[in-house]
């Protein structure tokens, strides 16, 4: 039997409320809380399985070690869980907002997303965030409401609100700028519901203030940015591409500015990676893929984690962290570290002749399926023709199609594409 997280007394009845109500379960049924319940739902949703072939930064299947989207969301799940019961949160909420983060990306990451997003104008944009919404209310089958119709896993309100990284609507959101972790361009402007999708937003955002977001929601993102900015540098390393003893400097500041921070002065750029070089296992020459080096390495790794969720514990001690009571606080320092740390990413593995060319490929496969799909909407899987047959404009079909588009992984895009179009 399980027992009640103590964490379980914040959170009232409206915070566990689901849009479909359910049933009591079997009396010989495991006694789980409602959001371990919704833990388990993502865990096994068929979404989930498909990040294990998505791309992270480097593509899935270049090599065993580096990291796809499913083993980041597992990393970053792992840091997720450990912050929210440091900050005293909720751990489940925060660890299925990260197992969930991610769940909307398209073939390709942000990549993909960007073709996507460029197809999509006509039936209100795509983002992965957005997608991440309408998998968990939509498309991956669980629960029926009274008409027939999909409620996707159907979560708590306070699950779905923890998982919405952009709680506002395409009309609302701001213009892009910046990169993303993966290197590419942030041309796709940032928000978290399809306009069709209102209506179970508008339940899940009942009585919540304007655009906040809930403080587990802050804390999927962190962990987000903590794992990547520092996974990335572990993968880059492994992959003979970073030489953390031998950076250059000039180059790497450059890239820091252009990408992240572009006030920061090469002074507290210097000082920033002075206090990055003493943390214990920053090497001092260049990684020769014996067993001691990637236990050093896993060693740094693990230290700067928890470098990042000590700062911002500390510097988050007040008020209650539960929903929208809270606020987390990341230091500056800590801030410009994840900076520094991305900015050698992005230098040594984003920026790679090899890397930008193959992007330009990967969208242009997918503009070619999309097109192929909206002229013949019979290859499509069948719940996508029921809802293509279901769908009543023009709008309504290219919905579908990038549905469909965006549920597939990188070798599967490519498979499609190969077989549809020869």
């Amino acid at each position: 039997m399980a027992f009640a997280d103590p964490h379980d007394a914040d959170y009232d009845v409206h915070d566990r409320e689901r849009l479909v109500p359910e049933p009591p379960k079997r009396v010989d049924a495991p006694v789980r809380t409602a959001f371990e319940r919704d833990r388990a739902r993502v865990v096994h949703a068929a979404a989930s399985r498909r990040l294990a072939a998505k791309t992270q930064v480097v593509g899935p299947q270049s090599d065993d070690f580096v990291r796809n989207r499913l083993t980041h969301s597992l990393e970053v799940a792992q840091v997720a869980r450990d912050l929210a019961r440091a900050l005293g949160c909720h751990p489940d909420l925060a660890e299925t907002a990260a197992l969930a983060h991610d769940l909307g990306h398209p073939p390709f990451g942000h990549n993909g997303e960007r073709a996507l997003a460029a197809l999509a104008g006509e039936c209100g944009g795509f983002e992965g965030n957005a997608q991440t919404l309408r998998i968990l209310t939509r498309l991956e089958a669980k629960t029926v409401d009274a008409e027939g119709r999909s409620a996707g896993l159907n979560l708590t309100r306070a699950t779905l609100d923890a998982c919405t990284k952009y709680p506002w609507p395409l009309a609302e959101a701001t213009p892009p700028s910046g990169v993303h972790a993966d290197g590419s361009p942030r041309v796709v402007v940032k928000f978290g519901v399809y306009d069709d999708d209102l209506p179970v937003f508008r339940w899940m955002r009942d009585a919540t203030p304007g655009r906040r977001r809930c403080v587990e929601a802050q804390v999927m993102d962190l962990a987000d940015d903590i794992a990547y900015s520092v996974h990335d540098i572990e993968d880059g390393v492994v992959a003979g591409r970073i030489d953390l003893s031998r950076l250059d400097r000039e180059a790497v500041w450059a890239t820091v500015r252009d990408w992240y921070v572009p006030d920061a002065g090469d002074s507290v750029l210097d000082a920033t990676l002075g206090r990055l070089r003493v943390v214990e296992g920053w090497p001092t020459d260049r990684y020769d893929g014996t067993r001691a080096a990637l236990a050093a390495l896993k060693n740094l790794t693990s230290d700067l984690i928890g470098r990042f969720c000590g700062a911002v514990v500390v510097g988050s001690r007040s008020g209650t962290p539960v929903r929208h009571a809270a606020d987390l606080v990341v230091p500056p320092e800590a801030e410009l570290e994840m900076a520094v740390l991305k900015g050698i990413a992005a230098l040594y593995v984003m920026q790679a002749d090899d890397r930008v060319a193959a992007m330009g490929r990967q969208r242009e496969l997918l503009t070619e399926l999309v097109a192929v799909l909206l002229d013949r909407p019979r290859e499509l899987e069948r719940p996508f023709r029921d809802d293509w047959e279901a769908a009543v404009d023009d709008a309504a079909r290219t919905r579908v199609v990038v549905d469909q588009v965006a549920s597939l992984t990188d070798a599967s895009a490519v498979a499609w594409h190969r077989r549809l179009t020869r």
